[in-house]
C-alpha cells in the first residue's frame, strides 16, 4: 500500500549539494524529505574527492622515501602493500561517512527515504512505496563516469572511479584512457605506488587548463615515469583479465594488465522521469536559469546534474543559492567567476576565473598578465620545491583570473577567489602582510609585481623622490 507524504522541500540525491540543502533547510524550520537510493555522501565521499586524495597521500609518502638525497637523506625503495593502501583509503571514507549518514540527517529533522525517486507528475515524486508531494523539489542526483562506446570494451574488465578504489589488486601496468584531472591524478599516484602507467589521451592532457602551467605538471609526471600519449584516440579494445590491449586510430597497440576509463562524466537523469515533470534536459544535464530553476518553476537542479562546473564545492555553493530562493523567496543568481578548482597532481594545478587565453579573447589590450615564480620564494627554496608560478590576469588593477602551479596551489588559489568575489583590486593583496617564510607570500609578491614597473621604472617617481629629499 502506497504511503503519501506532503513536504515543503523534497531533495533528490544525497551528495554534497543535496546534503547541504537538506541540512540548511531543516535547521531553518522547513519540512524536508531527502530521497537517496545509493550511498549517502554521493560520488565525492565514496568514489571521488575523498578516496582519490587518500590514495594520493599514500603515494606521496612512498615517493618521499625515494627523493631525500638533496636533503642529505639516503633514499630507500618502499615496500608497497597495495591492499593496505586501499585499506587506508577505505578507513578515510569510513571516518568521514558519519557526517553524511542517514542517522545524522534524521537527527537534524530530515525525513530520509532510502530509495531512488522518479517524478509521476510536475508536483509529485515516487520513491519506493512513498508518494511525495512537495512545494519545491531540488534535483541533486549528481553524475556518473561516462563509458564511451569503444568496440570491445564490453568484453574486457575495466575500472572507473566508482570501482578502482575498492580494487586491492596492484596493477602491473595500468592503462588509463583519458588525460583529464582524474586520469592524471590517478596516473601519478599509481606510478608512485610502483605500477607501470600509460595514459592515452585523444587530444591534449589537462587540456582545459592553462597550457603554460600544464606543461610544468606534465613534465614532472613524465619525469616520474608515466607514459603520457597525446592524440591517441582509442579505436578498439581486446584481451582478457590481466592482458588488455588498447588499439588506437594511428595503428598503435598499447598493452597492459589493467584498464581505467576516465574520459568524463554523464548526468544521473535516467531514473528521474523528467519529461513527466516538465523539466527540460539535454545531454550535458538539466537546463537551469541563473537562479538554478528548471523549466518547471517548482523544481531546482544543482551540482553535476545541472551541467557546468562539476565540483563538490560548486554544488555546495549552489545549495546556498537554492536555500535563499526556496526558503526566503529572495532573488538569487549563481555565478562562476569566483569558483576555484584544483587538480591534485604534484605539482598541484589551480585556477579561478579566466585563464590567460580566455582573458585575452575577452579583454584584449586592456589585459595585463603578471607572473611570480616559486623559485623566488624562500619557503619553496627551503623545501626544494621551486617548480611553479603564480599568474594573474588583471584589468585596470582588478583580477579577472588567477592560475597557479606548484606546491599547495589548491590552498593558495582561495585568496584570488575571495578577491574576485569581493571585487577587490590587486593592491589589497599587495598590501597584506604574510608570515615569513610561507608560500602565501607568493600571492603577495605576485600582486606586488603589478606595481613594480609603475614604481621602480617610472622616471616621475624618481624625480619626486629626489625633490622630497631636498627638504
Amino acid at each position: 500500500m502506497k504511503k503519501r507524504m506532503t513536504t515543503d522541500l523534497c531533495i533528490i540525491g544525497g551528495g554534497s549539494g543535496g546534503l547541504s540543502v537538506a541540512a540548511g533547510a531543516a535547521q531553518m524550520g522547513a519540512r524536508v524529505v531527502l530521497v537517496e537510493g545509493g550511498r549517502m555522501g554521493g560520488d565525492c565521499l565514496n568514489y571521488g574527492c575523498v578516496p582519490s586524495k587518500a590514495l594520493i597521500a599514500a603515494a606521496r609518502q612512498a615517493h618521499q622515501m625515494t627523493t631525500g638525497q638533496p636533503f642529505g637523506i639516503t633514499p630507500v625503495e618502499p615496500e608497497i602493500d597495495f591492499a593496505a593502501v586501499k585499506a587506508h583509503v577505505a578507513s578515510v571514507i569510513e571516518g568521514i561517512a558519519p557526517n553524511d549518514s542517514v542517522e545524522r540527517f534524521r537527527g537534524l529533522g530530515v525525513e530520509v527515504i532510502e530509495e531512488y525517486g522518479r517524478f509521476v507528475s510536475p508536483t509529485e515524486l515516487q520513491a519506493g512505496d512513498t508518494l511525495i508531494s512537495a512545494r519545491r523539489f531540488v534535483i541533486a542526483s549528481g553524475s556518473s563516469p561516462f563509458v564511451p562506446p569503444i568496440p570491445g570494451l564490453e568484453k574486457v574488465p575495466y575500472d572507473t572511479n566508482e570501482t578502482i578504489f575498492a580494487n586491492t589488486d596492484k596493477p602491473d601496468h595500468l592503462i588509463i584512457i583519458g588525460g583529464g584531472p582524474i586520469g592524471m591524478e590517478l596516473a601519478q599516484a599509481h606510478r608512485r605506488l610502483k605500477c607501470k602507467v600509460t595514459v592515452l589521451e585523444g587530444m591534449l592532457a589537462l587540456g582545459k587548463d592553462d597550457a603554460e602551467l600544464t606543461a610544468i605538471a606534465l613534465a614532472r609526471i613524465r619525469g616520474e615515469g608515466v607514459n603520457i600519449v597525446e592524440g591517441a584516440m582509442a579505436e578498439r579494445i581486446s584481451g582478457k583479465k590481466g592482458a588488455i590491449a588498447v588499439h588506437t586510430k594511428d595503428g598503435t597497440t598499447w598493452r597492459g594488465s589493467h584498464l581505467l576509463i576516465a574520459v568524463g562524466r554523464k548526468p544521473n537523469i535516467e531514473r528521474l522521469n523528467l519529461d513527466v515533470a516538465g523539466v527540460e534536459h539535454h545531454r550535458a544535464g538539466i537546463k537551469v536559469d541563473a537562479g538554478l530553476k528548471t523549466t518547471n518553476r517548482r523544481v531546482y537542479a544543482i551540482g553535476d546534474v545541472a551541467g557546468g562546473l562539476q565540483f563538490t564545492h560548486m554544488a555546495a555553493y549552489q545549495a546556498g543559492i537554492v536555500i535563499r530562493s526556496a526558503l526566503f523567496g529572495l532573488p538569487s543568481r549563481a555565478t562562476t567567476a569566483h569558483i576555484p578548482w584544483a587538480t591534485y597532481t604534484d605539482p598541484e594545478l589551480a585556477q579561478v576565473g579566466l585563464t590567460e587565453a580566455e582573458a585575452r579573447k575577452i579583454h584584449g589590450e586592456r589585459l595585463e598578465v603578471v607572473r611570480y615564480d616559486y623559485a623566488e620564494n624562500d619557503r619553496a627554496r627551503a623545501e626544494r620545491n621551486t617548480d611553479g608560478l603564480v599568474k594573474l590576469m588583471l584589468v585596470k588593477g582588478r583580477p579577472v583570473g588567477a592560475s597557479i602551479i606548484g606546491g599547495q596551489a589548491g590552498e593558495l588559489i582561495t585568496l584570488w577567489s575571495l578577491a574576485i568575489a569581493s571585487k577587490l583590486k590587486v593592491g589589497a593583496v599587495a598590501g597584506m602582510v604574510a608570515p615569513y617564510p610561507t608560500l602565501s607570500e607568493l600571492n603577495k609578491r605576485a600582486a606586488g609585481a603589478y606595481f613594480t614597473p609603475r614604481l621602480f621604472h617610472n622616471p616621475w617617481v624618481k624625480r619626486l623622490v629626489r625633490l622630497v629629499q631636498k627638504f
